[in-house]
């Protein structure tokens, strides 16, 4: 079958982050996180692992920033699904914490144990609870703001029906999931065409929403930044509030840095739609 021109050989390539910036690189990025994650853990006050759900992986860490009835930002991590866990990504964490937010790190079920239907419910489930619990964990439960990288963009797309939440950023997220449907990432995901559709943010846009920020490096797959620019023009087609924000010179991991950082420009974005709300 077929995608916009592509095989599968050829969706292969065109989805594949890891092999477009090469393993060294890419462990070299996540030494990095590792280690800056470690000594915010070590720094930073935090409530680790509270339960959202029964299931294992159910479960999310809240950084403190100190102040009592702070907006909270939550981030979603990537893995196409299938990969990774919460405590590597801490790191984000830092000039969000500095500046006077909680920050909050989503666990999740993997595929291949669950499909991805139970993937996008978990992660509506742990925004509504964090939402529902703000106020335990010191936050404003009218300024909790979702972020997410890769297939945590497209969760954090996902979640942008809750109409609790003040906002969210997209960051190098995927929004029509048809090619991943018909590539590698689909041996452990296991999505027949109606599961692919059904869990594609393009083709299920809210009707009302808080700002979103769709975020994409501009050194990333071709792939990526179409499916950024696409989805950041039909919601703004849908008439929704938000911006689209392609980032020069960064890569698919590199992008990270631009919400870490004080000087970051997803920081500047998140602190923008903050003031929105």
């Amino acid at each position: 079958m077929f995608y916009r021109g592509m095989d599968r050989a050829a969706l292969d390539v065109a989805y594949n982050n890891t092999a477009a910036v090469g393993i060294p690189k890419r462990d070299q990025y996540v030494a990095g996180w590792s280690a800056r994650s470690e000594m915010l853990r070590k720094t930073r006050e935090a409530k680790i692992d509270l339960r959202y759900g029964h299931e294992a992986r159910q479960r999310l860490d809240v950084f403190s920033c100190g102040k009592t009835g702070a907006p909270i930002l939550a981030y979603i991590h990537g893995g196409y699904w299938q990969m990774n866990d919460k405590e590597p990504y801490a790191f984000i964490g830092e000039a969000p914490l500095a500046a006077g937010f909680h920050f909050a790190l989503i666990e999740y079920t993997l595929a291949p144990a669950v499909r991805l239907d139970q993937i996008v419910a978990e992660i509506k489930t742990a925004v509504t609870w964090l939402i529902d619990h703000a106020t335990e964990v010191d936050g404003d439960a009218r300024r909790v703001f979702v972020a997410g990288h890769s297939a945590g963009g497209h969760l954090t797309a996902a979640a942008m029906d809750e109409p609790r939440l003040a906002g969210g950023l997209a960051i190098s997220g995927i929004y029509d999931l048809e090619p991943i449907r018909l590539n590698y990432l689909n041996d452990k995901l296991r999505l027949d065409e109606a599961e692919a559709r059904r869990n594609s943010p393009i083709l299920h846009l809210p009707s009302r929403a808080a700002p979103l920020v769709v975020t994409v490096g501009l050194g990333e797959l071709p792939e990526l930044v179409r499916q950024s620019e696409e989805y950041a023009a039909a919601w703004a087609a849908k008439g929704l509030p938000g911006e689209y924000l392609p980032l020069s010179v960064h890569d698919h991991f590199s992008i990270l840095e631009e919400l870490a950082r004080p000087s970051g420009r997803l920081f500047a974005a998140l602190r923008r739609i903050a003031g929105a709300s």
